[in-house]
């Protein structure tokens, strides 16, 4: 391996938030150790695998609209901007993570697949409830 993909492969593997990169199809082609952490599936349960994998049932629908027309328009309606959602943990735990989106194009810029990253969040968003509803939390 040369020494830039050296060094990207170890910038992927190191950063503390989940990377994760799905094709057109939405299955999971990388999926670095943040994102085990975060979601609970090593890369050898992950990869290949389905996004549904991390998307609440409730949500899938919706995602799958977005990320069809995202990769058919070659364009996020979010263009970058980090947003909150819901996703799944493999124990069945529901997290709130906030992630970004940006799609990957090939040399001819098509859509070739989607990159997120993503962050665990729950602590602070259920903090951020409780106290708008006057219920404070040990931190």
């Amino acid at each position: 391996m040369n020494e830039p993909a050296l060094l990207a492969e170890w910038i992927i593997e190191q950063v503390s938030d989940a990377l994760i990169y799905a094709d057109r199809e939405g299955r999971i082609v990388r999926w670095n150790l943040a994102a085990g952490e975060l979601f609970g599936h090593g890369a050898n349960d992950a990869l290949g695998h389905s996004l549904d994998l991390i998307i609440p049932p409730h949500l899938r629908a919706a995602h799958w609209a977005g990320y069809d027309l995202a990769i058919a328009n070659g364009t996020t309606k979010l263009h970058g901007r980090p947003t909150l959602t819901r996703a799944a943990h493999k124990d069945g735990r529901k997290l709130y993570v906030e992630m970004t989106f940006a799609l990957v194009k090939d040399a001819d810029g098509h859509a070739i697949g989607s990159v997120a990253m993503a962050r665990d969040v729950t602590a602070r968003v259920e903090k951020e409830r409780a106290a708008r509803s006057g219920h404070a939390t040990s931190p």
